[in-house]
């Protein structure tokens, strides 16, 4: 296992992006968020890679951000505009990665630790996992962006729950208001990530982002096609995965993307 506090390892088709400070449940320092949109280009420019999986080194997922550093990340306002906008590069960075994204949650997955899931495109969680969004027991506010991740996810009547409160949850109720999309018993974890990375390795890579770039365009409020994305359902029809699927289908073969 790697030293560093986080990093990439790629086994095969999927990227592993871990979160590796277990003796502090991997609370996200500075230096973490600041390293992330680095190891996200790393992932991204592998063109082997069809899935980036984030997890958390021992028994969690995350925390949440590293308390310790608060007083001095906060001491001033420009300092805290310098954090706020590092936190915020990581995790925009992370919902902006144009190929599929899957949080593997496993313990605390809360505060910041939260905010990573939710960057994700989808949440797999041991049962037992516990989640919540605690800005309000520190006087603290929600970003924007992370807000609105939080409303796709569980609706704006949830979403001021969770946030009005500060308040824990358990599994179960993370996977009945959307906040996860898979809950699966302890141990089984790793066994649910393996087989849907299996899923995702074996359809096209194309579609996969070509969908992304469109399910990210509704979320955000596009409601009519335009040129962007009329040329995205178009570009498939040019692309070697349908050369490749296609021939398949007549072929009576599994295709080989």
């Amino acid at each position: 296992m790697s030293a560093r506090a986080v990093y990439l390892e790629i086994d095969g088709s999927t990227a592993h992006l871990v979160l590796n400070v277990p003796k502090k449940r991997n609370a996200l320092s500075e230096a973490m968020w600041r390293a992330i949109p680095d190891l996200l280009t790393e992932a991204r420019s592998n063109a082997a890679v069809r899935l980036l999986v984030v997890r958390g080194a021992g028994g969690a997922f995350a925390a949440g951000a590293d308390i310790s550093e608060f007083e001095a990340v906060y001491a001033t306002p420009a300092r805290a505009a310098e954090y706020s906008k590092a936190i915020a590069s990581a995790l925009d960075g992370l919902a902006a990665f144009p190929k599929p994204t899957l949080a593997a949650i496993n313990g605390a997955c809360v505060g910041g630790g939260c905010a990573v899931a939710l960057a994700c495109d989808l949440r797999f969680a041991a049962d037992g996992s516990k989640f919540g969004i605690t800005p309000a027991k520190m006087g603290l506010a929600y970003p924007l962006n992370d807000t609105r991740r939080l409303i796709n996810a569980v609706g704006v009547s949830a979403a001021k729950d969770i946030l009005f409160t500060g308040r824990l949850m358990q599994s179960e109720e993370a996977l009945q208001i959307g906040l996860i999309d898979r809950l699966v018993e302890r141990g089984e974890l790793d066994d649910a990530v393996e087989a849907y990375a299996a899923q995702i390795a074996s359809v096209s890579p194309s579609t996969a982002k070509i969908t992304k770039d469109i399910v990210t365009r509704i979320a955000a409020g596009q409601t009519e096609d335009d040129e962007a994305t009329r040329q995205l359902f178009l570009d498939a029809f040019q692309s070697a995965d349908f050369a490749e699927g296609y021939r398949a289908f007549l072929e009576k073969r599994t295709p080989k993307f």
